[in-house]
């Protein structure tokens, strides 16, 4: 069992909300199951789910030992960018899954990290999703840190709760934005009819923050950089199509056909900056655009 302590700095918010808040790697429904299990204390006494917090209360959450990995180890190459004993980053191509799931048992990122790794992955995140701090979608491309033990993973949860997990993408978008740098400040949930997408949801959303600069103009498209400054899922493409500009390519939030020569969103993850966890040392990483993006932005130069 793993003892974590949690420190609520909100008050009236329920307490499976703040767990899957403050513990990216729970979802909601898990955080109440761990409450109805016992496993969430205050002042010593077992929390109930819809019980609400007052800041500085301190929770002690019992997380369960992993289970044991389902996912199996499999020779697929990687494109390391960096590698210790504590963490791996690695850049991840476009149409790559990172982890198993419902339609892609195997052939993901987890799978290929079991078989480089061997086996040294934190457990945290449970069977299926070994080492996994954060995600990037199937069709984005680009950095990915993943934790080689538990230590490792939570430090850099930590990291990503506190908004020091600094993460850069570059993108394209559709249309002119109007200003050269902006901030999206719009808190994003589950879209209400379809599951498989994201919504801005001012009355159930997490919040989310994505601060944007603009690169390059062209006709009838923006090639911008966009930084998190927290992790939403889909956030950035979220984000832009409420601002009414789609990320190029994107069949889920823009048009409903494919731009030529993309599988997707044309959105890479190009600079990641971290603390390392056992060494405190500031790092950042970047990688290169990949030729996917580079053949697109010399097609718009030459429009």
């Amino acid at each position: 069992m793993t003892p974590l302590r949690l420190t609520a700095d909100r008050a009236g918010e329920r307490c499976d909300q703040f767990l899957a808040r403050m513990l990216p790697q729970l979802t909601r429904s898990a955080a109440q199951r761990l409450l109805e299990e016992g496993a969430v204390t205050r002042a010593g006494e077992a929390v109930r789910k819809n019980a609400k917090t007052a800041p500085g209360d301190v929770f002690t959450v019992i997380l369960p030992d992993p289970d044991p990995v389902d996912a199996v180890p499999q020779d697929i190459p990687l494109d390391v960018v960096y590698e210790d004993a504590d963490v791996i980053v690695v850049n991840k191509p476009v149409g790559m899954v990172v982890h198993p799931a419902a339609g892609h048992p195997d052939g993901t990122l987890v799978n290929a990290l079991l078989y480089h790794c061997g086996g040294s992955l934190s457990g945290i995140n449970g069977a299926l999703r070994p080492g996994i701090v954060h995600r990037i979608d199937r069709d984005t491309s680009g950095l990915l840190i993943s934790a080689k033990n538990d230590f490792a993973h939570l430090s850099l949860a930590d990291q990503l709760q506190d908004h020091s997990l600094y993460r850069e993408y570059e993108a394209v978008c559709v249309g002119s934005l109007r200003e050269d740098t902006g901030t999206v400040d719009a808190p994003i949930a589950r879209h209400p009819t379809d599951r498989k997408k994201m919504a801005v949801d001012f009355l159930h959303g997490r919040p989310a923050v994505t601060h944007y600069t603009v690169l390059e103009r062209y006709p009838g498209y923006t090639y911008l950089q966009c930084r998190l400054e927290t992790g939403r899922t889909h956030q950035i493409r979220v984000h832009m199509a409420r601002l009414g500009h789609p990320l190029l390519g994107d069949v889920v939030y823009g048009a409903r056909r494919p731009y030529p020569g993309l599988a997707g969103q044309c959105l890479h993850a190009r600079r990641l900056s971290f603390t390392h966890p056992r060494t405190g040392e500031r790092m950042t990483l970047e990688c290169p655009l990949p030729a996917y993006f580079t053949a697109v932005l010399d097609k718009l130069r030459n429009l």
